[in-house]
């Protein structure tokens, strides 16, 4: 009898002709996720099985919950189909749980085996009760649930444990973008959400030392750290603001700072994301949030870009939001009292309904476009691994 983490795909099994590629993208990462612990990794269309030493287990598990792709996972017993020896195995698995009521839930995709699933949990309900007498069936809500699978190829897998995986997609299946990271608690989240859908994410932070301060690239740099746990590795890359959001409060109204800032924003997000192959920019706005994040003031801002712009958090209310950043474990990282760029200057009647020849008479009044291409030579990036703690004095 060997001991194996099963795992299951979910909605990778409905990419039909490309489940391979999504497959092979969880393996990979999972792979990578794994590369100190000595276990093999067995890869299948229906499902994939981790190998290893029951000394790591429990040091295995909490990686494999942080890895997208994966619906659920067992810590499963791999034996013979035989029916002796699954009747044998499970008495000693269930030996080794404390319980006062069961039900088995068997699925056969071997065809070939002569009793059928409703059969075969009959059969083996039947033969737990004689050995075990002191125990009952409870199909509704019991104790334990005895999982069988009969597999092709002589394989039966045998669990009484069911974790839940994170879903969506490995990332790495879907092309990179760049996340828009202000340290606040949507973007963490936004950064989080698009992960799960396979994106495979690089973080851009706009400071203006020294109205921002130190420990607020430093609080970025953290939540850069909690959202690495979910990939590989992400790649930081901090934009010196401080001259253009100078020169924004210079030649524009008050009520049209943040716009004219985001619109800005916009311009250096998309030549970086030409740089650096980028397929669209992710941010945390969220529907009537904020002034800037009206209907009306997303359209105008967008009107500088060509990219897509992706916002998961768009239609979430804050307390949703906040949910997952505490899920996440972003969340008391981001209410930390170290205000970013956007929050510093934000007017106290800020424009909701702005006018795009209001904005692009304001833009004229400023070489912008040689402050823009100056800022982006300017900008200091980092790589920020997972598993691996990383001193960055060359930029504090």
């Amino acid at each position: 009898m060997e001991k194996v983490i099963l795992i299951k795909y979910g909605e990778l099994t409905t990419k039909k002709g490309n489940r391979n590629f999504f497959i092979k993208n969880l393996y990979e990462m999972l792979k990578h996720k794994l590369k100190d612990y000595d276990v093999e990794i067995i890869k299948e269309m229906s499902r994939m099985e981790i190998i290893f030493t029951n000394d790591q287990l429990e040091e295995i598990l909490p990686i494999i919950k942080h890895v997208f792709g994966i619906h659920k996972y067992h810590v499963a017993y791999k034996i013979t189909t035989d029916l002796s020896v699954i009747k044998k195995q499970i008495i000693n698995i269930l030996d080794l749980v404390k319980f006062k009521t069961f039900k088995v839930e068997v699925k056969r995709s071997d065809k070939s085996f002569p009793m059928n699933s409703v059969e075969l949990s009959k059969h083996l309900g039947g033969y737990i009760l004689k050995n075990k007498p002191d125990i009952k069936v409870d199909v509704h809500n019991p104790d334990v649930i005895m999982h069988v699978e009969i597999k092709a190829n002589n394989i039966t897998y045998l669990y009484t444990n069911e974790y839940h995986g994170l879903g969506g997609y490995p990332v790495g299946s879907q092309p990179k973008a760049l996340l828009m990271l202000s340290g606040g608690i949507d973007s963490p989240v936004s950064g989080y959400l698009a992960m799960k859908r396979g994106i495979k994410l690089e973080a851009v932070y706009f400071e203006a030392l020294p109205h921002t301060s130190l420990q607020a690239r430093e609080k970025v740099i953290s939540l850069v750290k909690k959202l690495v746990t979910y990939t590989d590795k992400i790649i930081l890359h901090i934009v010196p603001f401080t001259e253009i959001q100078e020169a924004i409060y210079k030649v524009a109204p008050h009520s049209y700072g943040i716009t004219i800032m985001r619109r800005m924003m916009y311009r250096i997000m998309e030549q970086l994301a030409n740089q650096r192959k980028a397929y669209a920019i992710v941010n945390g706005e969220s529907i009537g949030q904020v002034a800037s994040q009206t209907l009306t003031s997303m359209k105008v801002i967008n009107e500088v870009t060509n990219l897509p712009i992706i916002r998961p958090v768009a239609c979430l209310d804050k307390l949703e939001i906040i949910d997952i950043a505490k899920k996440i474990d972003t969340y008391d990282i981001s209410i930390l009292p170290y205000e970013d760029c956007c929050t510093i200057f934000v007017p106290k009647h800020p424009v909701i309904n702005p006018n795009s020849e209001e904005c692009l008479k304001i833009e004229q009044k400023y070489d912008f476009n040689n402050l823009i291409d100056d800022t982006l030579s300017k900008i200091k990036t980092i790589t920020i691994k997972d598993q691996e703690e990383k001193q960055y004095e060359g930029l504090l």
